[in-house]
């Protein structure tokens, strides 16, 4: 059996895809989610210390944008392990020549793809399926205090999302557009 982790380049420089190889016979599957020498490049000195699971039920429905301000910046690798979303990240990392573009893709069950988000970048997704679920290993643990967030729906972003907007939490609908004032993040 082969379980290399395929490292695609997105057109945002550090925002990586993974491409995964399930072992498929009579009994089901086994993929090989993380190995640390084939992701090790990515990850340097970095681990991973928090593993969430997301489950967002109503198809339409919208988490995001996140991220965490420095001294608690935050690698993620995300997964749809039920279900699809259609994943977004933004590059928020001040003086980036890709500064505000967003890339996105859909991550299944299926697809057996995941995406490395570097510090510095938000983070949201749409559901496409009912009862979709995400898990997100962290390199830093979740710190209230040092949480941020963009408008999913910010003009400056213009980020096309795929479906009607159905549900959006209230802490998400209150995050502030983006203002002239806007610098970027130190990472």
């Amino acid at each position: 059996m082969v379980f290399i982790l395929n490292i695609l380049h997105t057109p945002i420089p550090d925002l990586m895809v993974v491409e995964t190889n399930p072992h498929a016979d009579y009994r089901g599957t086994f993929t090989r989610l993380y190995c640390n020498r084939e992701l090790k490049i990515f990850m340097g000195s970095r681990q991973f210390v928090q593993v969430n699971l997301s489950r967002t039920n109503m198809v339409g429905a919208i988490r995001g944008m996140h991220f965490q301000h420095v001294p608690h910046a935050e690698m993620k690798l995300v997964r749809c392990i039920k279900g699809r979303v259609w994943d977004v990240a933004v590059d928020l990392r001040a003086h980036s020549p890709t500064f505000l573009k967003w890339h996105a893709l859909e991550l299944s069950q299926n697809n057996a793809k995941m995406i490395i988000i570097p510090e510095g970048f938000a983070h949201g997704f749409q559901v496409l399926e009912p009862d979709s679920e995400l898990l997100y290993f962290h390199t830093e643990f979740y710190e209230p205090s040092s949480e941020g967030g963009l408008r999913f729906d910010d003009p400056k972003l213009n980020i096309s999302w795929p479906l009607p907007i159905v549900d959006v939490s209230a802490r998400d609908l209150n995050h502030l557009a983006i203002d002239l004032n806007f610098q970027g993040l130190q990472v």
